[in-house]
């Protein structure tokens, strides 16, 4: 599956923000301000607060982003049975 378009989640920060926050919750809400969806200010920000390598904070960044797009593509859900 490939990741959630970046740009979609930068032009919806405030709604993808509380996501965000769920799955890193040391982020304070002044930090994810500062951030305002950009990408590498969240992977940069996620390495500090988590002790982290660069590599690894890309990581689970990545994997974010492909659970994201698992749970907006409606072929996701359900599989393909059928009644």
């Amino acid at each position: 599956m490939e990741p959630m378009d970046w740009s979609r989640i930068a032009g919806n920060w405030t709604h993808w923000r509380g996501r965000v926050r769920e799955r890193w919750g040391k982020l304070t809400d002044d930090q994810l301000d500062v951030i305002a969806g950009r990408r590498e200010q969240l992977a940069g920000r996620i390495q500090e607060l988590y002790g982290l390598q660069r590599d690894e904070a890309e990581r689970q960044l990545l994997n974010w982003e492909r659970n994201l797009s698992v749970e907006m593509d409606p072929t996701q859900h359900g599989g393909r049975e059928s009644g």
